[in-house]
């Protein structure tokens, strides 16, 4: 799934591509607003919130379009004319401008609505690590309350397995982390992703490592989520998908295993002798 520096990448394409600009042409393949014409609206901004895209558009009245990549999901911004990167078939939006096609390719959500209704779709998450509004602070606080979640259900009712490793990847604590970034963080801190999150001895740590590291990718000239230093393929990461091979500090096998709640499980690796697990009661 893409992660929240790729979704970032995403806004900013579409946000330069689009902005102050007005529709020529639209076309939503989705049954819901098939019957949707956009054209002659102008398009004001698009912003990511984590792993979410809002595109918002002005006609009559003020619209938000809201995707979400999901697992396969792309965006594509193109010239008029232009052969499409994908089948025609798998496209779910199309926006066009005097000078720009954006395509939407397989994303896994695609809606319209009220402009006053975003905080329904965004409102539940968690600080963003590429917003302006970043609050460290705050991310904290949220994964320590996913620590009580995980010992005894809080009036939140976070759904939690009390696993740091299942407290990064839930964006009600931080929006934008994924399983790469919460693999490579962990390993990094020294932590092992089965640790409960109150047995981590210092979650502002983890934090700022995984500030620093999607900041570093947003901003950097690779494509790929880089977290050794090394873009070359086969050595971007220190341990994601990398089961049955040696750590690359200290050559011990590399191992895999489930975290997160069982509705929402993600597969996490780790280094059992960097890592070491700080809690004898895991589960």
């Amino acid at each position: 799934m893409p992660e929240g520096d790729t979704v970032w990448r995403a806004a900013r394409r579409l946000d330069r591509a689009l902005s102050g600009k007005l529709l020529t042409r639209t076309d939503v393949r989705v049954p819901a607003y098939a019957t949707w014409d956009l054209s002659g609206a102008a398009v004001v901004d698009t912003v990511s919130r984590g792993k979410h895209l809002l595109t918002r558009i002005d006609a009559e009245e003020h619209w938000t379009l809201h995707t979400h990549l999901k697992m396969e999901g792309s965006w594509r911004v193109l010239e008029p004319g232009q052969r499409w990167p994908r089948p025609g078939h798998t496209a779910r939006i199309v926006l066009e401008t005097d000078d720009v096609v954006a395509v939407g390719f397989q994303l896994g959500i695609v809606e319209i609505v009220a402009r006053d209704r975003e905080p329904e779709i965004v409102g539940h998450l968690g600080p963003d690590l590429l917003g302006p509004d970043w609050d460290a602070d705050e991310a904290v606080r949220r994964l320590h309350e996913h620590a009580e979640a995980g010992s005894a259900p809080p009036p939140t009712g976070l759904a939690t397995d009390g696993t740091v490793g299942g407290a990064l990847l839930d964006q009600r604590c931080l929006a934008g982390l994924g399983t790469v970034y919460m693999c490579e963080v962990l390993f990094l801190a020294g932590v092992s992703p089965l640790t409960r999150v109150r047995e981590v001895p210092d979650l502002a740590q983890v934090v700022r490592l995984a500030h620093r590291l999607l900041t570093f990718n947003a901003h950097g000239r690779h494509a790929a989520q880089v977290t050794t230093g090394n873009p070359r393929r086969g050595e971007e990461h220190y341990v994601y998908r990398r089961t049955g091979q040696p750590c690359r500090r200290c050559g011990t096998t590399i191992v895999t295993a489930l975290v997160g709640p069982p509705t929402h499980e993600r597969r996490t690796y780790w280094c059992p002798h960097c890592q070491p697990e700080r809690s004898d009661e895991i589960g």
